[in-house]
């Protein structure tokens, strides 16, 4: 299982992760917290609840449980003083807060065409403008083209999470469709649809 989410990847079968694609290092406590945060992500998790699932219910300190929590939120990016994605519930525990998508490790996959979705990823597009203040006019085009795609039924569509996590990276089409598990690509830089192995059709 992998968990995405605010341009990290999560692999729980690899114990790794990756941060906008650099893989992170992390202590097997502190991985093992952020995987039972982001699994029970529907409900607050109390102090009791990790230290049973990451500490077998042994006794250890405050200032180490709390450690462990820091660990985790500077690894994804977040801090105790945000709570961005890991948010204190006080007198309560943590809850994780982001929009998570819960995939599978892409050797898993059928092959492409075999009775699944069509899926597809809006990238992020470019302000190709010059002027600063037009940045929200092309993330709202983005979000607009979005949310067109999602009322077709029979079509997949990646997050904007997941998607915006490339905005301003350099990133190879067919590496981006291998990442988000895709079939097409709407590219950013340019108005047309284009094929996840490297092929393009025009966008009407």
């Amino acid at each position: 299982m992998q968990f995405r989410f605010t341009g990290c990847v999560l692999d729980v079968e690899r114990r790794e992760l990756r941060r906008h694609g650099d893989l992170m290092a992390l202590e097997p406590q502190v991985f093992d917290v952020l995987v039972y945060l982001i699994g029970h992500r529907d409900r607050v998790v109390t102090k009791e609840d990790l230290l049973d699932s990451v500490w077998a219910g042994r006794a250890i300190s405050e200032s180490t449980f709390f450690s462990r929590i820091n660990a985790a939120r500077k690894a994804v990016g977040d801090s105790g003083m945000a709570q961005h994605l890991i948010r204190t519930i006080p007198r309560k525990g943590f809850r994780f807060v982001s929009e998570v998508i819960e995939t599978r490790p892409i050797q898993h996959l059928p092959p492409s065409g075999q009775g699944d979705r069509p899926s597809i990823a809006v990238l992020a597009f470019a302000n190709l403008s010059g002027d600063p203040d037009q940045e929200h006019f092309a993330d709202g085009l983005t979000e607009d083209i979005l949310t067109a795609l999602t009322r077709f039924t029979e079509l997949t569509v990646i997050a904007r999470n997941s998607t915006f996590a490339y905005k301003g990276r350099t990133v190879g089409i067919a590496d981006i469709g291998r990442e988000l598990r895709v079939r097409y690509v709407v590219e950013r830089k340019a108005a047309y649809v284009a094929r996840a192995n490297g092929c393009a059709s025009p966008c009407n």
